[in-house]
């Protein structure tokens, strides 16, 4: 496996950056163009517990970036921070070595916010693993993805709630998830959800489903979308629709493997439809 040296200067203000009522405020910002036929790291910088290892190239071209997030937990009050540039051209996959852990709060709110601008024939996976949300948690996430012209985009984000094999379930805490889609600066998507221990327990909600996802594909078209019928046949819990190029997933389960798996197939089936890629799994999601 090839590793390519970051050529740019790496910004890092780590201190005076917590307290106790505060929580960690961090920020990172990432910035990939295209060398020929290879994509690389050139612009990195940081302040803050939000860093990531030298980019790997197991696919040959394909830059991949592992997230870290050095203090293991997001706790309230923390704000994390992240903003990645894809020039055009490029292609990048950013995934984490393991699960993200939101911890009770007593009031105030965890917030993330994620920024991802993918500039015309640049394609990017944004893949992280699961966010575990323990009971009592209170979690802001804003995603937001805009594409120039014809970019593509493959992205998940896979929550679960409380605890079971703890013997932990959501009768406290709550999570707002944004996500907001824009091509050409125009409105794709904008979905807002609300998750509490009433929206957990209810019919019309979770209906006590511990684990729950969303997939999308940007670039997607008629014939991706009967690929995804045919994988769901008349498996529960599981959906998919297309909105002119935008395929939107759904799963929940009791726990959070078989969302993950789903995803897994989905992506492995429609990849090489969306960016152009043969089927590869991260090795760090067997580590």
């Amino acid at each position: 496996m090839l590793v390519e040296p970051v050529v740019a200067e790496v910004l890092t203000k780590n201190s005076g950056r917590f307290n106790d009522k505060q929580g960690w405020k961090a920020e990172l910002k990432l910035g990939f163009i295209r060398r020929g036929k290879k994509t690389v790291l050139a612009h990195r910088s940081h302040y803050g517990p939000l860093t990531v290892q030298r980019p790997f190239y197991p696919e040959g071209e394909l830059c991949h970036v592992y997230l870290l997030h050095p203090p293991g937990g997001i706790v309230a009050g923390d704000q994390l921070s992240l903003d990645v540039q894809l020039d055009k051209g490029a292609e990048a996959l950013i995934t984490t070595p393991g699960a993200a852990k939101f911890y009770r709060s007593t009031g105030e709110q965890a917030v993330q916010n994620v920024s991802l601008n993918i500039n015309e024939d640049a394609a990017l996976e944004w893949l992280p693993q699961e966010s575990i949300v323990f009971e009592g948690a209170r979690l802001i996430s804003n995603v937001r993805v805009d594409l120039i012209k014809n970019a593509r985009f493959i992205g998940w984000e896979i929550l679960a709630l409380g605890r079971p094999a703890a013997g932990e379930s959501f009768k406290l805490g709550d999570a707002l998830l944004n996500w907001r889609i824009f091509r050409d600066g125009m409105p794709v998507f904008l979905e807002k959800m609300y998750l509490d221990s009433e929206a957990f327990l209810a019919r019309w909600g979770l209906n006590g489903c511990t684990s729950c996802g969303t997939f999308f594909a940007v670039g997607a078209s008629e014939s991706t979308l009967e690929t995804v019928r045919t994988l769901i046949a008349d498996s529960p819990g599981k959906a998919v629709t297309l909105i002119d190029d935008l395929l939107i997933c759904r799963a929940t389960a009791d726990k959070t493997e078989p969302v993950r798996r789903f995803f897994e197939k989905v992506r492995a089936e429609i990849r090489n439809d969306i960016v152009q890629k043969e089927s590869y799994t991260p090795r760090i999601w067997a580590t």
